[in-house]
């Protein structure tokens, strides 16, 4: 079945950088966009990122553009978010998320979520 993992978060000083990574297995990765997205305490989940199959696609919620930089290595069926000036706000638990066999901006798109990896930024 659709497994996907998440991992390489941790706490961090305002102004630091985080790589996270997520591993997928139980289907052709390669052929599948993919989506990182965030939820804080109290809040509803938000897209923040998303890549089409190829990685030549990119789109990024506008809290993090400029920040942040999504891509992929489809020979390690890996996805991985670059994380970087991050600040306070940014505290959350991100998830990463399988798309569809095309691309979509439309985060509703992404319906399949790993487990999370906690992301803590102090001021």
């Amino acid at each position: 079945q659709v497994q996907l993992v998440e991992s390489g978060g941790g706490s961090v000083q305002a102004g630091g950088s985080l790589r996270l990574s997520c591993a997928a297995s139980g289907f052709t990765y390669s052929t599948f966009s993919m989506a990182w997205f965030r939820q804080a305490p109290g809040k509803e989940r938000e897209g923040v990122a998303s890549i089409s199959s190829s990685g030549l696609t990119t789109d990024y919620a506008d809290s993090v553009k400029g920040r942040f930089t999504i891509s992929r290595d489809n020979a390690k069926n890996t996805l991985y978010l670059q994380m970087n000036s991050l600040k306070s706000e940014d505290t959350a638990t991100y998830f990463c998320a399988r798309g569809q066999p095309f691309y979509s901006k439309k985060f509703s798109n992404y319906v399949t979520w790993g487990q999370g990896t906690q992301v803590t930024v102090s001021s």
